[in-house]
């Protein structure tokens, strides 16, 4: 009850959740065999003044907070603890700036992602990271997670585009990082400390985001492939050559199966392998000539080229609809996120298909084939106990085979808690103990997001 009656003394009444039906419905995001507590309190700030006023009220009484957005992670990085604050910060959610000439954004964390950047394609701008969850997620909880996208093969993920924050401390103390000019290499680099680190070390609170010229409309086309070693040779092809697609996606045929049984799209599923290629150049057909070529020269039992825009936002859409599909086959499913060098990919996904076959499971592979970054994605019964079993085993499988390919185990997703264990294996005890001591500087009292990450 102190808890309550000192953070009621600086939030209005509507800003603090109590009711235990609902403060448990924050309990945590969208991940699988990730264990998450019992809130004490739910708070929804609107203000900076009223983030600071629940992170000094959190260390005068020694409560750990778990800062959130849209909680549409699936590392379990946003779920709660027993006995803490969530801070939820999905009604700081004003864009408060576009600026044309210096192509920037600020914005506060709440803001979702699609209405981003649709707000900035009215200036003839551009915000590129788009996240699969894109109508839902959050600019905030982006920037915790690093979040991609279908466009980071030629635009790159958040990191790139977030070149200042405001972030309150664990203490309440408000701090600036960053800038808002093209060039700035004052200090050291706390803003990209910031990105990715689950909230971990500070609540993002503002950011100034880089903005790109609005491109053009791209245009996709569509190869298929008998063997996952031909659409592997097919994406090293296109890359060692210097295109530089817009879109590089792949679907495996669980996927292509999944999306059609969902969506009757119509998608070809005698293909081992779909391949989608975008440009948004200014003759993006001779670019996607060029492309089709080298598929077919890599073994491309078919490519077909989108006939116009709308065409080429079909094709997009049934990407997009995988994770979706795939969840359908069974009650539960583990999203993988593992990225390898792309002249593994195809190693990668043989990889997945053997160890599918090992653990008697669907597991189903979309993957941005651009940069290597593959999702396999284990479908489970949680249900069904061995099931359960194998679907975890075979998720470390996964990611061992990651390392062993010379990949790291979260491309965009992040740790969380889904992964934390595998973290400390692929950094290393001296990098984990520099890890640790960056977390001692920021949050001295382990206050912010504990348990998450180490």
């Amino acid at each position: 009850m102190d808890l309550i009656e000192r953070l009621r003394a600086g939030l209005p009444e509507e800003a603090l959740l109590t009711d235990p039906d609902v403060t448990g419905s924050y309990a945590r995001d969208m991940a699988n065999f990730c264990d998450a507590g019992t809130p004490a309190v739910v708070v929804l700030p609107r203000t900076v003044e009223q983030v600071q006023h629940v992170m000094r009220t959190a260390t005068a009484l020694r409560v750990p907070v778990v800062p959130q957005g849209a909680r549409s992670g699936v590392s379990g990085a946003a779920n709660a603890v027993d006995g803490c604050i969530v801070l939820s910060l999905v009604k700081m959610d004003r864009i408060l700036e576009i600026n044309p000439v210096d192509r920037i954004a600020v914005v506060e964390p709440g803001v979702v992602n699609a209405v981003l950047s649709r707000a900035v394609n009215e200036h003839g701008l551009y915000y590129p990271p788009d996240p699969s969850s894109w109508e839902t997620c959050t600019i905030g909880g982006n920037i915790g997670t690093a979040a991609g996208g279908l466009c980071c093969v030629k635009y790159g993920v958040t990191a790139e585009y977030v070149l200042g924050l405001e972030v309150v401390l664990a203490d309440g103390r408000l701090i600036k990082t960053g800038r808002r000019t093209a060039k700035g290499v004052a200090g050291y680099d706390l803003t990209r400390l910031f990105v990715g680190s689950e909230g971990s070390l500070g609540v993002v609170v503002r950011a100034t985001l880089a903005l790109k010229p609005e491109p053009l409309q791209q245009l996709a086309l569509v190869a298929e492939f008998g063997s996952v070693a031909a659409a592997g040779d097919a994406v090293c092809r296109i890359m060692a050559e210097g295109h530089a697609p817009s879109l590089l996606e792949l679907m495996d045929r669980t996927s292509v199966r999944a999306v059609n049984a969902m969506a009757k799209m119509g998608l070809p599923e005698t293909t081992e392998v779909l391949l989608l290629a975008a440009f948004d150049t200014p003759d993006p057909a001779a670019d996607l000539a060029a492309v089709g070529a080298l598929c077919e020269a890599a073994g491309a039992t078919q490519v077909v080229p989108a006939e116009d825009a709308a065409e080429s936002e079909l094709l997009l859409q049934a990407r997009r609809l995988t994770f979706t599909a795939l969840e359908r086959i069974k009650p539960a499913m583990l999203i993988d996120d593992v990225c390898v060098p792309r002249s593994q990919l195809a190693a990668m996904l043989e990889g997945a298909a053997a160890i599918a076959e090992k653990y008697d499971l669907t597991i189903g592979v979309c993957a941005h084939a651009g940069d290597g970054n593959t999702h396999p994605l284990v479908c489970f019964d949680p249900a069904d106990p061995d099931e359960e079993r194998r679907a975890r085993e075979s998720f470390d499988a996964i990611m061992a085979l990651g390392l062993q390919l010379g990949g790291t185990i979260t491309g965009e997703h992040g740790v969380g808690v889904l992964k934390k264990e595998w973290l400390a294996r692929e950094l290393g005890p001296d990098a984990v103990e520099l890890h640790r001591g960056i977390k001692q500087v920021f949050d001295p009292l382990g206050l912010l997001n504990p348990g998450k990450l180490f």
